[in-house]
């Protein structure tokens, strides 16, 4: 028991350990769900609850009624252990930041690039997150539904995201930090 809680305390893990790790879970939530592992889709229940609250009218349509119907779902379960277990993982290997001064913009590389400004990270940090769950919406899913939930289903539309990704994100990184990292 020990040797795990001196593992679980580690500030990085092996990719293998936290693969098998994915790959129990992706099971587990199946099994106790009888839902695939995603979470684009919570942002959406979540507005649906909240706008049929206040405005039921507004929110009384095809895509609420039936595609994304408005509710505490799996995934807005998912949304919000993704948060806490992330605190926590921070906590146990001391990586935990909250509230200390300049938290938000402690990585070296970041203030070279973009400068010393935490309001900065918090801006680009908050609409980059919009854009991806935009995107996400768009392509029916996220990238723990496609690729991880796809990949586990050996689904070819999950490998095709996944280069996708891979290559949009190394042409993303050469477009925003050029040369300079």
């Amino acid at each position: 028991m020990k040797f795990i809680m001196n593992y679980i305390r580690k500030d990085t893990w092996s990719p293998y350990i936290a693969g098998i790790l994915l790959g129990v879970v992706g099971i587990l939530t199946v099994v106790l769900t009888k839902s695939l592992l995603g979470a684009s889709g919570a942002f959406e229940n979540l507005a649906g609850m909240i706008g049929k609250a206040i405005a039921p009218s507004a929110f009384n349509n095809m895509y609420f009624n039936f595609i994304m119907p408005p509710g505490i779902t799996s995934g807005v379960i998912l949304l919000v252990g993704v948060f806490f277990g992330g605190m926590a993982a921070a906590a146990t290997s001391k990586t935990l930041k909250w509230g200390k001064k300049d938290a938000a913009n402690s990585d070296k590389q970041w203030k070279r690039i973009f400068g010393p400004q935490t309001w900065k990270r918090w801006v680009l940090g908050f609409f980059g997150a919009i854009i991806l769950e935009y995107g996400a919406g768009i392509a029916g899913g996220c990238t723990s539904g496609l690729a991880i939930s796809g990949g586990m289903l050996l689904a070819p539309a999950a490998f095709l995201f996944i280069a996708g990704m891979f290559a949009s994100g190394i042409v993303t990184a050469l477009i925003v930090y050029r040369r300079r990292y």
